[in-house]
């Protein structure tokens, strides 16, 4: 089974920055996708960012493009999403997220992941 947990997330003001942590445990390899996604109430899940291959492929949501950057620690089993310029619509529910086996679904899709977080809320005020 794998586990993961998220932390980091907090109110913060426009314009703020946030570092979100997740940590992985159980088996998976840093070859699989990790992905970052959020929801906010009445809103679908979002996919916001992804890494693959090792870290050799980062993926963005054109929402967040230039203002978010995803990177992983394989020796910490850790997974990062650096929240820069917060806005107040970044708003919501963030989970992390890991696939069993690799997909040909893009890697912002959620479909393509097996284990979730509980996910960590960040609050964007204005």
């Amino acid at each position: 089974q794998v586990y993961l947990v998220e932390s980091g997330g907090g109110p913060v003001q426009a314009g703020g920055s946030l570092r979100l942590s997740c940590v992985v445990s159980g088996y998976t390899s840093s070859e699989l996708c990790k992905g970052w996604f959020r929801q906010a109430p009445g809103k679908e899940r979002e996919g916001v960012a992804a890494i693959c291959l090792g870290g050799d492929s980062t993926y963005y949501a054109d929402s967040v493009k230039g203002r978010f950057t995803i990177s992983r620690d394989n020796a910490k089993n850790t997974v990062y999403l650096q929240m820069n310029s917060l806005k107040p619509e970044d708003t919501a529910m963030y989970y992390c997220a890991t696939e069993k086996y690799w997909s040909s679904a893009s890697p912002l899709e959620a479909s393509r992941y097996n284990y979730w977080g509980q996910g960590t809320q960040v609050t964007v005020s204005s």
